[in-house]
């Protein structure tokens, strides 16, 4: 059975996206959807001329209309605005919610079993959109954020210890943005844990880092933001899912109860698989952690609200 990835939004994350998953070979098929149809299709064929210089089997394609974009195993959707100068942050998520509810219409019929990972902002109020917008199980549907945001602490940690590239594991929940929690004690560098090799100063300012990681990129450079490192993050999220591993990978999900939690989307690690989402881990947190979390679930908590009461009310 042919393994097919639908992209929506084919701008850097998607396209960067595409080309890691033809270039590695990771699924038979990847079709591509933007309402820019020049540009769909001519990363189409660039990315497909890539595929062929890397010999990978992976076909590439771009969809008209919905009725093409059908049949995926993995749907990813980076549609969106970013927020323009003058916008306030009601009206980046009013436009994007919109924006995610008419993808979601457009294109759920035609896809009844895939499993939809979102990577439009603000990330996890945008899950939440998506789960309501179509009715799907909470296992369906996931946000890519706690991937990108582990890698980011890992990169902090090694600029600060200036070695153990490809030896350091970290481990990032919650929210998406200035209130995700990094967690030092889940987080080890060879294998030991981190407090073991950076003193609690050092920890604090990686932490500080890590949260501000998207903000750095953004202001360097200027107009737009980062791409490789969440295209790659999301790599991974649909290879887990395409090949059945069970990896555990802290991912946006909706809560049902989960760390005393319900009806609200945060970061968590999930085990993935062919159906999605197909356990939340529950690790055991501090004093700390626990406020540290209830504050960014408060602040994903305040744009559902503003979800609720201006959108889908």
């Amino acid at each position: 059975m042919k393994n097919r990835v639908g992209i929506i939004g084919v701008g850097n994350v998607g396209a960067t996206l595409a080309f890691n998953l033809a270039s590695k070979n990771i699924c038979n098929e990847i079709v591509l959807k933007d309402l820019r149809e020049n540009i769909v299709e001519a990363m189409a064929l660039d990315i497909s001329q890539a595929a062929n210089a890397a010999k990978s089997k992976t076909i590439v394609k771009f969809a008209h209309n919905a009725e093409e974009f059908c049949d995926c195993n993995v749907i990813v959707i980076t549609a969106g605005i970013p927020r323009k100068q003058g916008m306030s942050r009601d009206d980046l998520l009013l436009t994007n919610a919109k924006i995610m509810t008419s993808v979601m219409n457009d294109i759920t019929k035609y896809n009844p079993n895939a499993i939809y990972i979102i990577v439009s902002n603000p990330l996890d109020a945008m899950v939440y959109t998506a789960l309501k917008a179509a009715n799907l199980d909470k296992n369906k549907v996931l946000g890519m954020a706690g991937i990108l945001d582990s890698a980011r602490m890992s990169h902090f940690i090694q600029e600060k210890l200036g070695y153990a590239e490809g030896e350091i594991e970290a481990s990032v929940m919650g929210g998406h943005g200035d209130d995700m929690v990094p967690l030092a004690n889940y987080s080890t560098v060879s294998g030991k844990p981190l407090d073991k090799v950076l003193n609690n100063d050092e920890i604090e300012e990686i932490i500080t880092k890590t949260r501000h990681g998207g903000a750095q990129i953004v202001k360097l450079l200027e107009t737009g933001s980062a791409y490789y490192a969440p295209a790659y993050s999301t790599s991974l999220m649909v290879e887990a899912i395409l090949n059945d591993n069970k990896k555990v990978y802290p991912c946006a999900v909706m809560l049902e109860g989960e760390y005393g939690y319900e009806n609200i989307v945060a970061g968590v690690p999930v085990r993935l698989g062919k159906n999605g989402v197909e356990e939340v881990i529950e690790l055991k947190l501090d004093e700390k952690q626990n406020a540290e979390f209830a504050k960014s679930i408060a602040s994903v908590k305040e744009l559902v609200n503003t979800l609720e009461e201006k959108f889908f009310a």
